[in-house]
């Protein structure tokens, strides 16, 4: 069993992506004086490096790193070694121009960015073993290594190939997934629009068609990209865990909804001895700091529970948006602290020393263009100081208040073509739900529709197109067993082959909610439906209706108006011990509100309404006991009411009663009761 925690870090991560290829060793000392200054305890090195480290075949040239390693090491800093097979060097394509990825529409993608890989080649997978086992021979042993960085941000930019090294590779994959060619027929519903295959050798990847293709052959190919990339994750991670013992091996994440949609975390989670995340805001006009509480805990979740490290993210405005505005004054440490009230084990960084070359050279970091003399870098001091202030938290865990269901073949599944209403997104309802929820002050955790889910009194599903039978069950006995359920539309409809269930809508969650949906009606743009309610309460909707038929069902809220006019819009239904609500339209944010409200009251869930808007209470507790994050992402002072007295960790303070918060600001309390 390898260790889940870098090995020899005693405090808080605190750095970045260090590249020091790109500067004169000149600049070496400049730059670990510095990081001692600042506070740093961990950098990533040697990430993109390959074409430095083996120049040409066979031929490798370690003595810089060799270098850079026993530096850190000398100024009492631990690293993060990659393997930087995100990067094959231009030898290598031009040896095996094969290896470079085939679009869906034939067009083979050229060498000069980064990731651009066929992950099916058996050149790549040799070249990247070859340098994966010369690195962990060489650094096994080296004081300054504390843990292993494999390959980038897997995923992104290419996450398929359609080439016929792939085709290959996916026919293999089917049959170690069905066994025969005749449960792929069945699986994928072949015999509509004549599809129906005689062998495997008949199967090609699904490449751009004269129309719509086989939405379970789409599905399927996500999968198995999903699949190849994790293969070759694998492949390096066993190398370095034969070869460098004790060292824990990593890939960083970007489990953002936004951000990387071709992953399955879920299974990833499982194969890394210590899940680590990459996040940057998305500046689109939305509450980022919304999206950041969202992606910390779904990370949270897919390790477990478990402490995470956030390994990228930004001191201020990225380079990549069509628009990137710095972030305001104090912004920066107010992110990097709610990664770890959301269970990072530190803050670290995309990059140490600002490029001047490369597609990167606008990206901030934690040494600006400016030096020294700037804000970001007195920023970066101090948020330093308030990591070494926050140490006791380490190996504490965040604690949740709710569950929210979320399955990536479920999103692969719904974002294919010709379904009911293209304007229905999963991952805007999954944000909407989220940010009621979030608007609560509820800690939120994610899980796997097949989980166990007895320890949450609230378990929201937002967007489950797909739901095995087993998932429909699970979430029967949840209900069944006392808990509450709340079910937005068009979930529970297909299988796991994109199949739809038997009988009437909503499939797999007929029982559970004690209803059927004889038919959908989407709505145009622009056209809303009004919803009354207990008490003449009005909501709003868009985008779906439905013909709801309760069967045990209550009607809480009925169309007012449009195509299902005076037919239910929002039930509630008991079943056993427990209550299950569903939505049947997609309400905007105030009308969310209002049945998260009333199912939140059936759950039993705190209510902290009086809390005000935009202040973040989070709750880590540990051997140290409970310590409360808050979090003031507003221009005014907050003042938050303490449950017991404590002490204030960044200044020291003994706080009881009221903890005053100031605007932009973040606090931390041990709390004493």
């Amino acid at each position: 069993m390898s260790p889940t925690t870098p090995k020899g870090l005693t405090r808080l991560a605190f750095g970045g992506d260090y590249n020091p290829e790109q500067w004169p060793e000149s600049v070496w000392q400049e730059d670990v004086r510095l990081m001692q200054e600042a506070g740093v305890t961990l950098v990533s090195v040697g990430i993109f490096s390959w074409a430095l480290l083996e120049p040409e075949r066979g031929r490798y040239d370690f003595g810089w790193l060799d270098r850079v390693l026993d530096l850190l090491h000398a100024h009492g800093i631990r690293v993060d070694l990659g393997t930087p097979t995100v990067a094959p060097p231009a030898w290598f394509y031009r040896a095996h121009p094969e290896a470079l990825p085939v679009t869906a529409e034939g067009v083979r993608l050229a060498y000069g960015s980064r990731g651009t890989i066929c992950h099916s080649s058996p050149a790549y997978r040799e070249a990247a073993a070859r340098i994966t086992t010369e690195l962990a021979r060489r650094y096994a042993g080296h004081p300054a290594l504390a843990l292993w960085h494999v390959h980038n941000e897997y995923g992104v930019p290419v996450s398929a190939c359609y080439c016929d090294g792939c085709a290959a590779h996916f026919r293999r994959w089917l049959d170690g997934t069905y066994g025969s060619v005749e449960a792929v027929n069945e699986a994928w519903g072949t015999a509509f629009w004549g599809q129906r295959y005689g062998s495997y050798e008949e199967i090609l990847p699904p490449r751009a068609t004269a129309t719509v293709g086989n939405p379970a052959q789409r599905l399927d190919y996500r999968r198995f990209a999903d699949a190849t990339l994790r293969e070759n994750f694998r492949a390096e991670r066993d190398i370095l865990h034969e070869l460098s013992p004790g060292i824990p091996v990593t890939t960083n994440f970007m489990t953002a909804l936004s951000q990387c949609d071709s992953i399955d975390y879920w299974a990833w989670g499982r194969e890394v001895d210590l899940v680590t995340n990459d996040h940057y805001l998305i500046t689109d006009g939305r509450r980022t700091h919304v999206n950041l509480a969202m992606a910390a805990d779904l990370t949270r979740s897919v390790a477990g529970g478990a402490p995470w490290l956030l390994l990228e993210h930004s001191t201020s405005g990225v380079n990549w948006q069509p628009r990137n505005p710095a972030k305001r004054p104090g912004e920066m440490a107010r992110n990097s602290l709610a990664h770890v009230a959301r269970g990072s084990e530190g803050a670290m960084f995309f990059q140490w020393r600002q490029g001047r070359r490369g597609a990167e050279k606008f990206h901030s970091a934690m040494v600006p263009h400016g030096g020294t003399d700037t804000r970001i870098w007195r920023e970066v001091v101090a948020l330093g100081a308030d990591l070494e202030a926050l140490e006791e938290i380490r190996g504490s865990r965040t604690v949740p208040d709710v569950a929210m269901l979320w399955d990536w073949h479920s999103w692969w599944a719904q974002s294919l073509e010709w379904r009911p209403n293209e304007a229905h997104d999963a991952r805007e309802r999954a944000d909407s739900f989220y940010e009621a929820l979030y608007d609560r002050h509820l800690t939120v955790d994610f899980a796997h529709p097949e989980a166990d889910l007895s320890a949450y009194p609230l378990v929201v599903v937002p967007a489950l197109y797909l739901m095995t039978e087993a998932a429909g069950q699970n979430l029967r006995e949840y209900v069944e067993n006392g808990g509450t359920l709340v079910v937005s539309y068009f979930s529970g409809i297909v299988d796991e082959h994109d199949a739809v269930h038997p009988g009437a809508y909503p499939g797999a969650l007929r029982d559970v909610l004690g209803l059927t949906v004889d038919e959908w009606s989407p709505l145009l743009d622009h056209q809303r439906v009004g919803i009354t309610g207990p008490g003449g309460a009005a909501l709003t909707g868009d985008v779906w209706t439905e013909f709801v038929r309760p069967r045990g069902a209550e009607t809480v809220w009925t169309y007012a108006d449009g195509p299902a006019a005076g037919g239910p819009a929002v039930t509630r239904h008991r079943l056993g011990r427990g209550t299950a609500w569903y939505v049947s339209t997609r309400l905007d944010a105030a009308s969310l509100d209002a049945i998260v409200a009333a199912a939140s009251e059936d759950a039993g869930v705190p209510d902290r309404a009086a809390l005000p808007r935009d202040v973040e209470v989070v709750r880590r507790a540990g051997a140290d006991g409970l310590h409360l994050f808050v979090l003031n992402h507003t221009d005014a002072e907050a003042k938050v009411a303490l449950d017991d007295p404590g002490t204030e960790l960044l200044t020291g303070g003994a706080v009881s009663g009221t903890l005053a918060v100031p605007a932009g600001g973040v606090r931390v309390v041990r709390l004493e009761g």
